[in-house]
């Protein structure tokens, strides 16, 4: 009994799952036939592990169940790497483009949450971004924006990736507002109107 009970502990650790899934949309399609009509289901899911991965998915099935299955299956194999900044917001503003679909995204400072609608939510949350304004522009399909968000988030770069490109070290690629400029030239002074 107790071997039986130490192989069920070991069963649930398996599936727990390390990724987080987030189902956007589901959609019912129907197809009339000569006997009436035959439903279908195609859904639209986000997957994330939470840390700086996320992907997206699509599935048809007969059954809501299986279509998300098919779905989150196939977020998990398309999965992209994002870098992000102090592990809670964006390292710089991105906007991303997909077909009519268009998303602004821009760095936010720590306490503002997560500014965006729908489908660009449940990315971020997937991805572990705590703290981003977002605006979608254009398409209102689940499906662009997505692909539109992940778009704007592949071409998300961090200071370490930007200094390797361009061999140099990081501290060169961070300005800093503190320091003085080159040849007593002055800071550009901003001023809200």
């Amino acid at each position: 009994m107790a071997r039986e009970q130490g192989n069920r502990g070991r069963r649930d650790r398996e599936e727990t799952p390390e990724f987080a899934d987030r189902l956007v949309a589901i959609n019912r399609v129907s197809k009339t036939v000569k006997g009436g009509k035959r439903f279908g289901f195609a859904a639209l899911v986000v997957v994330g592990d939470q840390k700086g991965r996320v992907g997206f998915g699509k599935g048809k099935a007969k059954e809501v169940p299986e279509a998300i299955r098919k779905a989150t299956e196939q977020a998990k194999r398309q999965m992209i790497r994002v870098p992000l900044r102090e592990g809670r917001t964006l390292h710089h503003d991105v906007a991303g483009r997909h077909g009519a679909g268009k998303v602004v995204m821009r760095t936010a400072p720590q306490g503002t949450g997560i500014i965006a609608g729908g489908p660009m939510r449940a990315v971020f949350e997937m991805l572990g971004v705590q703290d981003v304004v977002a605006k979608s522009i254009g398409s209102q399909n689940p499906y662009n924006m997505i692909r539109a968000t992940l778009n704007g988030l592949v071409n998300e770069a961090s200071p370490r990736m930007v200094a390797q490109r361009r061999g140099k070290k990081v501290a060169d690629i961070l300005r800093s507002d503190d320091a003085p400029k080159a040849d007593g030239e002055q800071a550009p002074v901003v001023t809200e109107a």
